[in-house]
């Protein structure tokens, strides 16, 4: 008798497990404008110190044709992730790609210092 009962429970666990997992259809999350934007005056800003720093010191005149880019980067970052029709995961993905070249601006405004740039 306690088999039929021990076979009756693991039928009706095996029958929830069998269920779809719930999906989730939560809007994906939408960058601050205002995060948006100081990430971009950030990457702004170190290109302009960077490349002004070549202008008087010709050796940063490589890490200045370097950075141009981190902005056009930001910048379609921020579009894949404000794109509605982005998937969910590639705009989380797009945010956190956005933050991680805004860090790299401050980051690398932060050395210009210690390279000897004003």
């Amino acid at each position: 008798m306690k088999w039929l009962a021990v076979v009756v429970v693991c039928a009706a666990c095996k029958q929830g497990s069998d269920a779809p997992a719930p999906t989730t259809t939560a809007p994906a999350p939408v960058m601050a404008a205002s995060e948006a934007r100081r990430d971009q005056d950030a990457c702004k800003a170190y290109i302009a110190k960077v490349c002004a720093c070549a202008e008087t010191m010709p050796p940063m005149a490589q890490t200045c044709r370097l950075a141009r880019p981190l902005l056009d980067a930001l910048q379609v970052a921020l579009d894949v992730a404000a794109n509605p029709e982005s998937a969910r995961r590639d705009a989380v993905q797009a945010n956190d790609s956005a933050r991680r070249i805004a860090k790299e601006c401050i980051e690398q405004t932060a050395k210009l210092a210690a390279a000897g740039c004003p």
